[in-house]
């Protein structure tokens, strides 16, 4: 995912990149994002998240693997429309065009193109931001609960029957 957004950033040299968190791998990063427009914020919790979520023009979220997408739905709650993979449980929480893109996973060239169609675009950006906000009333912990155990996990379970035995 690092080498996907830092190939973003260069394509788009008007984007900035700020990661929030702090782990083991913090050290390696910036080296990796060394000479990019790319700010670390550190550990965030709480108001601050929340306000960091929500200062974000875009949110992309590259993950191919990602599962239940809570800093998607973090994000879209806040008003920030997802350029997110066609992958994993992602597609369920976005409506491509609607609340935010999906772009084909490991596509570099595609999320680059719907990042930018996004800058370039600023009234359909607010357009999506909205959508995505009022989507997310909708997601409160029982539903997301309740879609996660009615619907993900039999798709799980489905995926698990359909598996060949070796």
């Amino acid at each position: 995912m690092a080498s996907e957004l830092k190939q973003m950033l260069k394509a788009l040299p008007e984007a900035r990149l700020a990661l929030v968190g702090k782990g083991p791998a913090e050290s390696d990063l910036r080296k990796h994002f060394a000479g990019t427009n790319t700010k670390f914020m550190g550990l965030m919790q709480g108001e601050r998240l929340s306000q960091a979520f929500a200062s974000a023009d875009i949110f992309v979220m590259p993950s191919d693997s990602e599962t239940l997408g809570f800093v998607v739905i973090e994000s879209m709650a806040s008003g920030v429309p997802v350029v997110g993979a066609r992958a994993g449980g992602i597609p369920s929480i976005i409506n491509d065009g609607d609340t935010g893109l999906l772009a084909n996973p490991r596509d570099t060239k595609d999320f680059t193109a719907k990042v930018k169609h996004l800058i370039d675009h600023p009234e359909e950006r607010k357009d999506m931001a909205q959508a995505a906000r009022e989507e997310m009333k909708q997601w409160d912990w029982e539903a997301a609960t309740s879609y996660l155990r009615n619907v993900q996990y039999q798709k799980a379970l489905d995926n698990f029957q359909s598996k060949p035995v070796d």
